[in-house]
């Protein structure tokens, strides 16, 4: 059976920075932020050449250890065989090992591409097979679905056996403004998982089962929901010994009546403005400078917005192989 067939021109793709754990949403509620990488991949005649610009330039392999190498591996293995080469640009500003969802960026990113430079790629991996590779990669799903799908989501995967991931995307309300104070030391996600304790108190399961039904309902209709949809006693007090600074920052958020939450695996801080406590307003520019008045020295404050498109496969806005316009780390 012949191999597959390669596009001879470079494609680019766009993958957003995602916030999972989302509250009390555990391993399951996710929203997709407007922080972007790019790539530009090309089939080339042989060998791998990989280049990286921005977050990771210093730390990240070039080499087939990449981890959006690997997943362009492992997505071309199931469209049905390696090409030759590969030329790889990247251009990163997901921050790396600070909970904005930089490995599940670097997964989607090298599926899409992968996908986007085999003919007929997607006829042979649709976008609920790319989920379902996506997540056997990350290991759980709940930061490459709203990588993938933008917007909100609801992740999950099936109980038959197959652990098959699936996701539901829902539209966040308007006005919701995704601030993210985001610290200069990292977390390993493998180490935050591991404070986490086998079994927890029924009653705090059940708390979190109602805090996350009513976050969905904050997040896609009444934002004035969110300051008690955003309590969790599942996870972020277990790993507050992982990142006391922000454990204490979202602790005077929250003293102040604002949404917010540990991202991820921390230890970026997300504060989620749309509908101050006691208000029927939007978040006004002066709520949003206050609340970024709470980052001090030690964090870098960034007020985004959500992305709605996901994953996206876009034109190239120059010639060669080169990042055409994308190898700059500058946000765009």
């Amino acid at each position: 059976m012949a191999g597959p067939a390669f596009r001879a021109a470079a494609v680019r793709v766009r993958v957003p920075a995602t916030t999972a754990n989302l509250g009390p949403g555990y391993d399951s509620l996710g929203l997709a932020l407007s922080l972007y990488d790019d790539v530009v991949v090309r089939v080339a005649e042989s060998d791998l050449h990989v280049d990286i610009a921005g977050e990771g330039a210093d730390t990240l392999p070039r080499d087939e250890r990449h981890l959006m190498v690997r997943s362009m591996r492992a997505a071309f293995d199931l469209l049905g065989g390696q090409p030759r080469g590969l030329e790889v640009v990247c251009a990163n500003r997901i921050p790396h090992g600070r909970g904005l969802g930089s490995s599940s960026a670097a997964i989607v990113a090298g599926l899409m591409a992968a996908r986007a430079v085999t003919i007929g790629g997607p006829e042979r991996l649709d976008d609920a097979g790319l989920l379902a590779l996506a997540s056997e990669l990350e290991g759980h799903p709940d930061n490459v679905a709203p990588c993938l799908l933008g917007g909100f989501t609801i992740a999950w995967t099936d109980s038959d056996g197959s652990e098959r991931a699936r996701a539901a995307r829902l539209e966040p309300a308007d006005g919701l403004v995704p601030v993210v104070f985001v610290p200069s030391q990292e977390v390993l996600t493998e180490t935050a998982r591991g404070l986490l304790p086998k079994q927890v108190p029924h009653a705090d399961a059940a708390f979190n089962a109602a805090r996350s039904a009513l976050l969905v309902a904050a997040v896609t209709r009444d934002p004035r929901l969110l300051y008690p949809a955003t309590e969790d006693r599942l996870h972020q007090d277990y790993r507050a010994p992982a990142m006391p600074g922000s454990a204490a920052l979202v602790g005077a958020l929250r003293a102040e009546g604002v949404p917010a939450v540990i991202s991820g695996a921390g230890p970026t801080v997300l504060a989620l403005l749309g509908g101050e406590r006691g208000s029927g307003e939007e978040t006004s520019d002066a709520v949003v400078e206050k609340v970024l008045g709470f980052a001090g020295g030690e964090w870098s404050a960034h007020r985004l917005g959500i992305d709605l498109d996901g994953a996206a496969v876009l034109p190239l806005t120059g010639g060669g192989t080169g990042a055409g316009g994308v190898a700059s780390p500058q946000e765009n």
